[in-house]
């Protein structure tokens, strides 16, 4: 375990509200629900926001079926962790694109939520292990990033305020889940928190379930990664992400 003085920083706690936002069902429960149920328990308000309902995501179900079904897998997955704000965008799982439609979308979601930080997944191509992020995340996560900025200014997307959106430009940063070493500059420490996040993630029974034995291999595999991360953070368990100012003072 590194030293204090030589491990990473830590992502900043000293904020209210948060606003996740990810493609799919399930895609903040293989790590990030551990920091979600360390934020809500110090008081913080979380809402999640998924642009799908991961229709696509089970290849022996109908996408009608599965659609509701993974719908009710991430409800009970967000309350695990103290989460009871779930909106879904209904984009087609799979075909997802980043353009001004999503951006709209999701500035709407930042000025109706008001959050003070963001947070999603990498919306990087590939992964360090050099195997490819699939499209739903990158476009979303790059729509994210932008909509932070497009929730502020009143002249982009005129309309929203005439629905009686007002503009939010106090989104101070974003914080990016998913990445790895090579863009990762901060860490989350998730120790005493962790099992409550893999709690939330079994929650999606079905999808697990269809996965066969690698879906039992997952939560092993998440929680060495997870503390991999945190011998480079200094504590038990760690999230390694890449954190984007949008509003924070220029030091």
């Amino acid at each position: 375990m590194k030293d204090k003085e030589d491990a990473i920083p830590h992502v900043p706690e000293n904020w209210k509200r948060a606003l996740a936002i990810v493609a799919h069902p399930d895609d903040l429960e293989y790590g990030g629900a551990s920091a979600v149920a360390k934020w809500t328990s110090q008081g913080k308000e979380v809402a999640y926001v998924m642009v799908s309902s991961g229709e696509a995501g089970i290849d022996s179900m109908e996408p009608s079926e599965v659609g509701p079904l993974r719908a009710v897998e991430e409800i009970n997955a967000a309350a695990v962790v103290g989460v009871n704000e779930v909106e879904f965008l209904n984009y087609r799982d799979g075909t997802i694109e980043y353009g001004l439609p999503l951006r709209k979308d999701l500035s709407r979601a930042i000025r109706q939520y008001r959050p003070d930080i963001l947070v999603t997944l990498s919306y990087h191509l590939q992964f360090s292990s050099g195997h490819l992020n699939m499209a739903d995340h990158r476009s979303v996560g790059l729509a994210v990033l932008d909509a932070a900025r497009d929730a502020g200014n009143r002249w982009i997307f005129p309309e929203l305020v005439a629905e009686g959106w007002a503009p939010w430009n106090d989104v101070r940063f974003v914080v990016v889940l998913g990445v790895d070493e090579t863009t990762a500059g901060h860490g989350i420490d998730v120790t005493g928190y962790w099992e409550r996040g893999m709690d939330s993630l079994r929650q999606h029974r079905a999808y697990l379930d269809n996965l066969g034995p690698s879906g039992a291999r997952t939560f092993d595999f998440l929680t060495a990664h997870a503390r991999q991360s945190g011998k480079k953070m200094g504590c038990e368990h760690g999230l390694l992400a890449e954190l984007v100012l949008i509003n924070e003072p220029w030091e």
